[in-house]
């Protein structure tokens, strides 16, 4: 008891004098210091206090024997040193500090106060200082770096050498960024005084920050020549080592800072990462734990931890360490990020786009989050509501090529149809019950962004908002003298104008609705007649019936706010692309008579209407193409190919070609289709986008021959199979592909196309025309009937657009084939089997086929489909070689 009794009263005195010391109260520090002295004399805090105490009081001998005492009982706090080495340079015992700074740093027991005082002697000693520097100091710590600058430049014309005086500038020249004067400062105090190791410290890590690595090394390797016995230097050289990609280089110097600290966690950090650069990813592991062992709230560690055991496939631990990192630093969005794209991996897509939201919440600008959740927002359907992420959802369409909007259209309408207001309006609609206003049903619509958005930007594949979009049109038209064109209203009626535009009026519309829009028609060329402006309602009305730019009045409309964005997409593009009519060049007269009727149909209907797309982030070359896609290459040639020349093969309205020239970096791309009107679109949309790296011609596939040029990759994706002999046409594009070229091709499966082959036969038996009423018409009848075959076609987003339709169910050619043949010609014309484009599909593949090589294997692709039978509902996508 006597002993806890005692050292509760030292304990207590001594934090008396603590409070004394911090208050600024020297005289009752000292004096409680003592008391703790007299009771136990080794006490070592308080002799190293009373010290400190004599230091302020310049009693400067008296308090190194103090540092003494407090030494003797314990050797091993670098603090205690540093006061001690402190107060023999104030004593002008420059040797004696000198010689034990050294052998603290042999010993291990060196601190960053320590570093600083042997900088300081190294400054000292190297030339005399100005008598007065202190205004520039006072200017340094109150920020006032141009003054300082001035009185710098005051004092070299009388010390023109002061390497002292250069650092200082060099300081103040960096705090302001004019790094070219920073850099000559630094430099020319390195050429007054070559032992400086803060100026190469300083030119290391300015020419750090500006990216130029090599500099930063050489540096940084003077520091460390100057140095060896610190760690710091080997540690920063280690981290510009690793920026160069000098891995092997950046471990050994990152080992070398660990054997003078062992206990440095930033060594070890960095270390990780160079071993992970490496590949070594066991290594950078231990790496990273030794970090969290001696600083276990790094949530950096954490998640470089979660991303070397990602990268060995250990989804589950490395989701537990971004975890980690979470819970110490919650706005970690690269934490968030990667676990996103291991739960994706995981397949737990809900959690993946989560975390893929929280991360633009933290984030909005993280343009690879976007990317990301787009790509899962294609596979998903909400069942429960979150307001968050449909503003994530509108703000990613709004980015226009980060994602295709009908890609994720049917995961975006499932997340708007727990909104109360919509959801209310479907029951009603349903139940037949008494419908609001149409005014009051556009204004609140209006308030549901996300929805306004999908309208404007893609067909909404989506029975009951087409329900409930055609009563509404109808509504609006039919009550137009009553609609106040309030902001609400238009905005509404303005999206729905696009929206009708977008799926080419697939809405069928009553006797009464056709009346009254002749009658508004009528209305509005009088008004224009009169030299009025018609109001934008019935602009807007009428644009949700017919294309404005169908009416010989529409040049005479004023742009307002108002209608804007529907005139640009009904007039000003439309007009825009009957002049690239005239211009685009046309290789020859088509004269096939299949090729010509497939022309027909797409010049009157250009396949498909689109408004925005996906794009990747950036281009990449083919070898990393090759890579991600698992491609399998029988000539490695191709990868050296570093601007490729493209033809894509029937490229539509654009998707294609633009996806295609975004994709492969330094590429130059030849874009060929039948149609004219599709091929306008598609140059329309490429200026549009900034695209300069596609050419577009009219020609026909069976004429490519006369163009006496091979491409290093030929892409023709759904084309051939509309061809009268799809392998004619294939044989063209194969002798336009270079030996050891890469081909990508899509055609139909007869498997998968079976459901559209019996409607097919109906509606070739039932004698349907190709009208658009008569397409509508018997669109109409397939939504009504209860028939199987008819509810299945309802599931494919192609049944909401004209020209889609057309081309599911109405086109004037369609062969489909088997694998089993598609074999046969690739073994006859030279042509090896690559693989599939598809990762999803190869992925559940190779749940049932685990060997190497068994993706590449066409007869077990083959006996894969027959068990499963819609694999391929889209149709097969592959890549081949051509090996001579």
């Amino acid at each position: 008891m006597e002993v806890n009794s005692r050292e509760a009263d030292i304990t207590a005195i001594f934090d008396k004098g603590l409070q004394a010391h911090n208050a600024g109260d020297l005289s009752a520090a000292e004096q409680l210091y003592q008391e703790t002295l007299t009771i136990k004399p080794e006490h070592p805090e308080a002799n190293h206090n009373i010290g400190v105490v004599l230091v302020a009081k310049n009693e400067l001998d008296k308090a190194l024997q103090f540092f003494k005492f407090a030494l003797d009982n314990s050797p091993n706090v670098s603090l205690f040193w540093a006061s001690y080495i402190d107060t023999l340079i104030k004593l002008e015992r420059i040797g004696e500090a000198k010689a034990l700074i050294k052998e603290l740093r042999s010993s291990g027991l060196c601190c960053e106060k320590i570093e600083a005082n042997s900088r300081r002697l190294d400054i000292e000693t190297q030339e005399p200082l100005p008598k007065d520097t202190s205004e520039i100091d006072e200017f340094i710590t109150q920020k006032k770096f141009d003054d300082a600058i001035g009185a710098c430049l005051d004092l070299l014309e009388t010390y023109p050498s002061s390497a002292i005086l250069n650092i200082t500038l060099g300081r103040c020249y960096f705090e302001l960024g004019r790094i070219d004067l920073a850099i000559s400062s630094y430099a020319k105090a390195t050429e007054y005084w070559p032992q400086s190791e803060l100026s190469y410290a300083m030119l290391g890590q300015i020419y750090s920050s500006q990216g130029d690595t090599e500099q930063a090394i050489k540096n940084l390797n003077k520091v460390v020549e100057l140095r060896p016995d610190y760690h710091r230097p080997h540690s920063l050289l280690g981290i510009e080592l690793t920026q160069n990609g000098d891995f092997g280089a950046a471990i050994e110097s990152f080992g070398r800072a660990l054997k003078l600290k062992p206990d440095c966690a930033e060594a070890y950090y960095n270390m990780g990462i160079a071993l992970q650069g490496q590949g070594k990813l066991r290594e950078a592991i231990e790496a990273y734990n030794q970090v969290l062992v001696i600083k276990p709230d790094c949530a950096e560690a954490y998640h470089n931890l979660g991303a070397a055991l990602q990268r060995q496939d250990k989804l589950g631990e490395a989701i537990e360490a971004y975890s980690q990192a979470l819970t110490i630093r919650p706005q970690f969005d690269a934490a968030y990020y990667n676990m996103g794209t291991a739960l994706q991996r995981q397949g737990k897509l809900g959690g993946a786009i989560e975390a893929y939201n929280q991360v633009l919440i933290i984030r909005p600008e993280f343009d690879e989050a976007y990317y990301s959740i787009g790509n899962v927002l294609t596979e998903v359907v909400f069942k429960k509501s979150n307001p968050s992420l449909q503003k994530t959802i509108t703000v990613l369409l709004d980015k226009k090529s980060y994602v295709r909007p009908s890609d994720i259209s049917e995961a975006a309408i499932s997340l708007l149809k727990f909104e109360p207001k919509l959801k209310k309006y479907l029951q009603i609609l349903s139940a037949d019950e008494v419908k609001p206003s149409p005014q009051e049903l556009a204004a609140d619509l209006s308030e549901l962004n996300l929805l306004l958005k999908l309208m404007s930007v893609c067909p909404l594949p989506d029975l009951e908002l087409e329900k409930l979009f055609t009563d509404l049109r109808a509504s609006l038209l039919l009550s137009i003298s009553d609609l106040t064109g309030s902001p609400e209203e238009l905005k509404f009626q303005s999206a729905l104008a696009l929206q009708c535009f977008t799926n080419e009026y697939i809405y069928i519309q009553s006797k009464n609705e056709e009346k009254a829009i002749a009658l508004l028609e009528g209305s509005v060329k009088q008004a224009l007649s009169n030299e009025d402006q018609p109001s934008p309602q019935s602009i807007l009305c009428l644009a949700s019936y017919t294309p404005l730019n169908q009416y010989e009045w529409s040049s005479s409309l004023l742009v307002t706010n108002e209608i804007q964005e529907v005139l640009t997409r009904q007039i000003t593009e439309p007009n825009q692309e009957a002049n690239f009519k005239t211009i685009l060049p046309v290789l020859e007269e088509i004269t096939n008579k299949v090729s010509s009727k497939v022309r027909k149909q797409y010049e009157a209907s250009p396949y498909p209407r689109w408004v925005d797309l996906g794009l990747r982030l950036k281009p990449t070359a083919i070898s990393k193409v090759v890579d991600k896609r698992k491609i399998k290459l029988f000539d490695n040639k191709i990868n050296d190919v570093e601007a490729p020349n493209i033809l894509i093969a029937g490229c539509g309205t654009g998707q294609h070609s633009i996806g295609t020239g975004a994709r492969f970096k330094g590429s130059k791309v030849l874009a060929i289709d039948l149609s004219l009107s599709s091929l306008s679109y598609a140059k329309r949309k490429t200026e549009e986008l900034g695209i300069q790296n596609i050419d577009y011609m009219q020609a026909d596939i069976l004429d490519l021959g006369k163009l006496g040029r091979q491409f290093d990759i030929v892409e023709s994706v759904g084309v051939l199979h509309h061809m009268d002999d799809p392998f004619a046409g294939w044989r063209v594009l194969t002798d336009c592909l270079k030996s050891g070229g890469l081909m990508r091709i899509g055609l139909y499966s007869k498997l998968a196309r079976q459901l559209i082959v019996q409607i097919r036969k109906e509606i070739s038996n039932a004698g349907i025309g190709l009208s658009n009423e008569a397409i509508k018409s018997f669109r109409t009848m397939v939504i009504n009937s209860n028939q199987k075959h008819h509810k299945a076609i309802l599931n494919s987003p192609d049944f909401y657009s004209l020209s889609e339709l057309k081309d599911l169910l109405f086109h004037v050619q369609e062969h489909r084939f088997t694998i089993h043949r598609i074999k046969e010609y690739l073994s006859e014309s030279g042509l090896k089997f690559c693989g599939f484009e598809s990762e999803k599909i190869v992925s559940h593949f190779k749940l049932i086929n685990a060997g190497a090589d068994d993706p590449f294997d066409l007869d077990k692709w083959q006996a894969y489909e027959e068990v499963n039978p819609s694999t391929f509902s889209e149709m097969y996508q592959f890549w081949c070689q051509k090996i001579d």
